[in-house]
C-alpha cells in the first residue's frame, strides 16, 4: 500500500483502486479537539482538490478536501458518533472516507511522507 499527502494536510492510502482518506496528525494537532465531522455522501463523485466535507473543532471549522478524484464508496460512520477519533487515531480508525480512484496518476502530484514532513517543517 502507498500513502501520499496533500498540501491541504490530507493523506490517502491506496490499496488496489480504492483510496482511504483522512487528515494528518499535523492537521488534527492544528485543529485541536474535533467535535463534528461532515463527510461526503456514498455514491457521490469528487474531484481532486475540491471541498468534500467539513471538520469542526473547538477552535474553528475547516473544509475537508479530497486529494484524489473518484466515487465515494464508504464514509466512516464511526466519526459521526465519535469525531474525536480524528484526534486520537488520525491515520487509523479516524479515517474519513474511501474513494474508488478515477485517475491513479493524480497520486504522482502528491507528496510522500518525507516530502510532507519537510513541507510541514517550513
Amino acid at each position: 500500500m502507498t500513502t501520499k499527502y496533500s498540501e491541504d494536510h490530507e493523506w490517502v492510502t491506496v490499496d488496489g483502486d480504492v483510496g482511504t482518506v483522512g487528515i494528518t496528525d499535523h492537521a488534527q494537532g492544528q485543529l485541536g479537539d474535533i467535535v463534528f465531522v461532515e463527510l461526503p455522501e456514498v455514491g457521490s463523485t469528487v474531484e481532486a482538490g475540491t471541498e468534500c466535507g467539513v471538520v469542526e473543532s473547538v477552535k474553528a471549522a475547516s473544509e475537508l478536501y479530497t486529494p484524489v478524484s473518484g466515487e465515494i464508496v464508504e464514509a466512516n460512520e464511526a466519526l459521526e458518533a465519535e469525531p474525536s477519533l480524528a484526534n486520537t487515531a488520525p491515520t487509523g480508525d479516524g479515517w474519513f472516507f474511501k474513494v474508488k480512484l478515477s485517475d491513479a496518476s493524480e497520486l504522482d502530484g502528491l507528496m510522500d511522507e518525507a516530502a510532507y514532513k519537510e513541507f510541514c517543517a517550513d
